[in-house]
């Protein structure tokens, strides 16, 4: 039994409904004349340029960027894509100097993804080296997610208790019947 080709405007129609692939910007050509390997994703809902970045990597690349002027670590966080899917860490950094400075109406902002598998103990190397603002932003995204940073100098809870089982901001996560709080006074 064969089967006959699709014709060639099925076809067209088909490829014509696939997401056209993120443009490169100026922050991913930098990084790619300074031969840093990356992943190109699209730009967020107002143009943020966001590239995704290997675990090991984050630290070298999130150096080189702060060399070349994203010297503030606007925010730092986590999500859940769903359950059996992966984890997600973003970093968004700002050329602050560049606004304190005046120079140029618009301001240079670039958004890093770490994706982490989410089974055993997902990790990456902290930033608070590089940027001090990450202290309670990874502890936060640690507390909510169970994303583990190596290095960091506090890794404990920061909202939940010591003794809280599970990470209550991720999809697949259960909520216990009740907690007793000890020793609260």
């Amino acid at each position: 039994m064969s089967e006959t080709p699709k014709s060639s405007a099925a076809s067209t129609s088909e490829e014509s409904q696939l997401p056209a692939a993120p443009e490169r910007g100026p922050v991913s050509l930098w990084l790619q004349q300074q031969g840093f390997e990356h992943e190109l994703l699209p730009a967020d809902h107002v143009g943020v340029e966001t590239i995704g970045i290997e675990p090991m990597f984050l630290p070298v690349i999130a150096a080189a960027l702060k060399g070349y002027g994203f010297d503030y670590l606007q925010c730092q966080g986590g999500y859940d894509e769903g359950p059996g899917q992966r984890l997600v860490c973003f970093y968004h950094l700002v050329a602050m100097s560049e606004v304190v400075e005046g120079n140029g109406g618009q301001v240079r902002e670039v958004r890093l993804k770490v994706f982490l598998c989410r089974e055993g103990e997902p990790h990456l190397p902290t930033l608070y080296g590089l940027f001090r603002g990450a202290d309670w932003q990874e502890r936060e995204t640690f507390d909510m997610f169970g994303i583990r940073f190596d290095g960091h100098p506090h890794p404990k809870r920061l909202l939940m208790p010591e003794d809280w089982k599970g990470w209550p901001l991720r999809k697949d996560y259960v909520q216990p019947d009740f907690y007793e709080m000890q020793d609260a006074y």
